[in-house]
């Protein structure tokens, strides 16, 4: 359900533990360890592409990613993340964090974890 402008974008709701994903590439190089599989929808997108707001899933696993400037809400599923050179932050259901862009983070996926986001590019 991706839509080029939020005026034409009409007001919904996704449930989200229950909505299906497709299945997103995930580059062979940021897997530490594990067979983390990712997927995740897109619900809407700005006409620019600066704004992004989906779900995104992620399979037990280790993998490093540089981050986007992200808000997001853990919907299930338990993970740590470590900000090199910074915190490291245990997320589970209910919690909600805020990555900045740049950050060069290792994710450990203890439960598969999914969460609902918001992207600034």
């Amino acid at each position: 359900m991706t839509e080029n402008s939020q005026a034409n974008t009409p007001s919904f709701a996704v449930h989200i533990p229950e909505a299906e994903l497709e299945t997103e590439p995930l580059d062979p190089g940021q897997i530490v360890s594990g067979t983390p599989v990712v997927t995740g929808k897109v619900l809407w997108e700005s006409a620019d592409g600066k704004q992004v707001r989906g779900i995104w899933q992620i399979t037990p696993g280790v993998v490093t990613d540089t981050e986007a400037n992200e808000l997001f809400v853990v919907v299930s599923g338990r993970a740590t993340i470590e900000i090199e050179g910074g915190d490291v932050i245990d997320v589970g259901p209910g919690d909600a964090a805020v990555l900045r862009e740049g950050d060069r983070t290792t994710w450990t996926v203890h439960e598969t974890l999914r969460k609902a986001y918001h992207i600034s590019l």
